[in-house]
Order: structure tokens, then sequence, then C-alpha cells
């Protein structure tokens, strides 16, 4: 899929080697989003990668003296999900990020490269517009600081150059005043991709409106603003007759397409319902139910990131790391993904392919501590990292782990080719949270996907082992 890979230690690396190649080139921090753009061709002409997950410092959620809000452009939607600050003065981020994918994905998306993919339907776009954000892009040329509403110019289409890197998303801090949050309208309940979205936030005094700012997503080209509905809603009260009033007038700034997913009808009549939902959730402060205070992100247990003395080029240099505490040395495989590079070049074939596009979660993995997707990691990123599969969970040879034996207790198979990722999955659970809740189950194997019927076994499976 690509055919040069770097492994960058600081932004200059990254610049060096976007200035010399250009179009040629794409920075993978998540690779959610360009994995499967390079497998599907959407993304052309592409024969290098260059990595910033080891670059210091930029993973930092920040506030500064001005009020206004910092993420760095390795921040992730579970580091906006867990971030307190987040969560009080950007609510309606916190929600989006929280509605994206599932943990596995949160632990490896970025908001940065949510924002870069450019999909009117992607989740955090929504929001990030509603609170007024802007992105800055460095180059070698200089920086260039860029209000969100005038980075995007079409579908997938935004206005960055081929050598610029984006290192800021900046916005102000909501204010006390201010009250907002995120809806997203799929398919299923998790793992789908938004047939429309919106973010409100409302500036209030008492119970009347001074001012109000709804964006809505995959509705058009571009997130955009109900622009009449913010106008109808200044200098009034929040009565269901104006939340009738509102949505109806929301509706003006929708121009959705029909695809299988939905008709261009059934989306305006959904841009109705939940701003109107939206609208009362503020009203009535139920803004954030459903949202859980602590909320699962496999990522329990010892998490580690391995700095880098040096950049590391591929496949110039062979990938070292150290998988279920063993030593291992690839020369070939820099140009597949880590799950083909496990299971080709390594042989640890307990960790599955299943749909190889990030849905069904037999492939998870832990990497460097964290629950991930092994289809959506570029292979090389497995350098001088340390990497856990289903063959090394049980720490000593010839003892099962606790929830590989109430697996088999319980039953909790059918044809058992998810099996190890629920298996991950539920053992991250563990580390994180010993005795889970159900519920708190349900938020971790989201990634997963039994296709049979023994869902509810493995549940029970999973609590039996959060037991002993």
């Amino acid at each position: 899929m690509w055919h040069a890979y770097t492994n960058a230690i600081s932004i200059d690396d990254v610049l060096k080697v976007l200035g010399e190649k250009k179009e040629r080139a794409r920075i993978v921090a998540g690779g959610t989003d360009l994995i499967l753009e390079l497998e599907r061709g959407v993304r052309k002409g592409i024969d290098t990668l260059i990595d910033v997950t080891r670059i210091p410092g930029i993973d930092q959620i920040t506030i500064d003296e001005d009020n206004v809000i910092h993420l760095g452009p390795l921040v992730t939607h579970n580091d906006c999900v867990a971030s307190k600050l987040i969560r009080k003065h950007a609510y309606p981020l916190a929600r989006a990020a929280w509605e994206v994918g599932a943990p596995q994905i949160r632990n490896r998306g970025t908001v940065a490269g949510n924002l870069i993919t450019a999909s009117p339907a992607n989740d955090t776009i929504t929001p990030l517009m509603a609170l007024g954000a802007s992105v800055t892009l460095l180059s070698t040329r200089g920086s260039r600081t860029i209000p969100l509403k005038g980075f995007y110019i079409g579908v997938r289409k935004t206005v960055m150059e081929a050598d610029e890197m984006l290192v800021d998303i900046s916005f102000p801090a909501m204010k006390k005043t201010q009250r907002g949050t995120f809806i997203k309208l799929a398919l299923r309940r998790v793992q789908a991709i938004s047939l429309v979205n919106a973010a409100i936030i409302l500036d209030r005094k008492a119970d009347t409106v001074k001012s109000a700012v709804i964006t809505l997503g995959a509705v058009t080209p571009i997130i955009t603003h109900a622009e009449e509905a913010e106008k109808f809603l200044a200098g009034k009260k929040l009565t269901e007759k104006n939340i009738a009033q509102a949505a109806e007038l929301a509706i003006q700034a929708a121009h959705p397409i029909d695809d299988v997913r939905g008709s261009a009808a059934y989306r305006r009549e959904m841009v109705k319902i939940i701003t109107a939902r939206g609208l009362r959730a503020i009203r009535d402060e139920t803004e954030q139910t459903g949202m859980p205070k602590k909320p699962i992100l496999l990522v329990g247990g010892e998490t580690a990131s391995h700095s880098m003395q040096s950049a590391s080029e591929f496949p110039a240099a062979p990938i070292e790391t150290t998988v279920n505490g063993k030593k291992y040395s690839f020369k070939s495989g820099h140009d597949k993904t880590l799950l083909r590079l496990l299971r080709e070049d390594g042989m640890l074939t307990g960790t599955k392919e299943g749909c190889a596009e990030g849905e069904c979660g037999a492939c998870t993995i832990f990497l460097d501590g964290k629950a991930v997707m092994a289809c959506l990691v570029p292979a090389p990123r497995a350098h001088g990292a340390e990497i856990i599969t289903v063959e090394g969970l049980a720490k000593d040879e010839g003892t099962l782990h606790p929830i590989q034996e109430t697996f088999i207790e319980n039953g909790a198979v059918q044809c058992g080719y998810c099996t190890p990722g629920f298996l991950m999955s539920g053992a991250k659970l563990l580390e994180e949270k010993p005795n889970p809740t159900r519920n708190e189950i349900e938020q971790a194997i989201t990634g997963n996907l039994c296709r049979c019927t023994g869902y509810y076994k493995i549940v029970k499976a999973i609590e039996d082992a959060g037991k002993l």
C-alpha cells in the first residue's frame, strides 16, 4: 500500500519529508481513516507515510490564559472523552468523540485526522464548527491559522497544501452561561456513520436564549450552520412552540442526498427531530444523559509510550519489536498492516482477520498497553513497541487467563472466529475495571461483533471473570 515509511521524532522531521515528497506523502497518526482510504484507492499516488505517534508533546489538551482550548495533532477521541477539561468546557466535542466507533478505534483515531479526512459525516467536525474552532497549519514556508469554517471547500476537500501539517486545533472554552450538546443519528447504536448529526450551543440568561449556535453534519457537502434557526432563537424562551419552530427552520439549512443509508426526505425530517431533541435536552439540563461519567477506554493496566532517539525509516531498517515478551526483527512487511505482519511474518495466527476495516474487532491486540484493531495499524508502528496478542494473554505458560477460563465454563463461543477479539477486549476491561457492570461490559465490547447467538454468554463470561 505504501513503499516508504518514516517514524518521525520531531515536527521538523515531518516537515522535511512533506517538503520533499509533497503529494506523494501523507501523515499517519491513528490511521483509522487513512489505511482504509489507501486500501480502497480513495487516496491515490501516495508512496510514503510519516508516522507522528512518537513525537513528544503533541498529544496534549491545554487551556491558555485567554481561555482558549488547544488540542495537539495527536489527541485521540478517547483523550477527549476522558478529559475533564473538554467535558466541562466543550461538552459537545466530548459527546461527539464518544459517539465515534468503538474503544479500539477511539484509542487510535485522532481529532486532527477526523478534521483532515473532511467527510461531512465525520462526527467531531460538527461540534468544533459550533465551538468556533480554528486550525493551525505549518510547513517549511511558515504557519497559518484558518477558521474551521474556511478550512473546507467540498466533500473530502480542504485548503491544506501537500507540504503542510496540522499542528493545533483551538477554540474558546464555553462560558458559564453556555450549555451545549451533540446528537447523532445512525443506522445502529455504535460503529456507524452519521445519517445526520447536530451540535447545539446556547448562551442563556435565566430562561431566555441570548444567542444560539446550531451546526448540522451529513446533510450538506460542508458542515453548515442552521442560520435561520439560530436567528429565530435569539431573545426567545425555550417553549415547546419556539423549539418546534426552530427545528422547522433548521431544515432550511439541510440539502442532503439520497443514498443507500437513507433518503434526502428522511434526513431532512431527522434534522428537525434531533434539533428539537437537543434543544429540549439543554432546556431540561439533561444533555449529558447517556454519557458515562467514567467511560470505558480499554487502556487499563500499564500503558507505555516508547520514545525514540532518532527517526527510523523503512524498508531501510528492520522492524524491531516485542510481541508477547519475545523480541522480533522483521526484515519484511513494512508495507502492510500490523495484522498481516503478525499473521504472515510472525506466524501469530490467533489474531483473526474478520472485516479488515475496523468493524468486527476480531483483530484486537494491545499496542503499548492500549487495545487497538491491528487491521488499521501500519506494521512499522510496531517498531520499538510492546505488543500482546491473544497468544500472550495468559502470562504463565500452561495456565489460562481467568477470562479464558470463564469463556470455557460459560460456553461463550459459537463458531469461535471472533472469540480472540472478545477475550482481548474483556481482559483489557478487567484491568481498567476489575469488577465491571453489565453496562461497562457492553461499552467495552461494542467493537467486537458476534455474528451468532452467543452474545449473552460472552457478557456473562466477562462478568464472571471480574468476580474471580
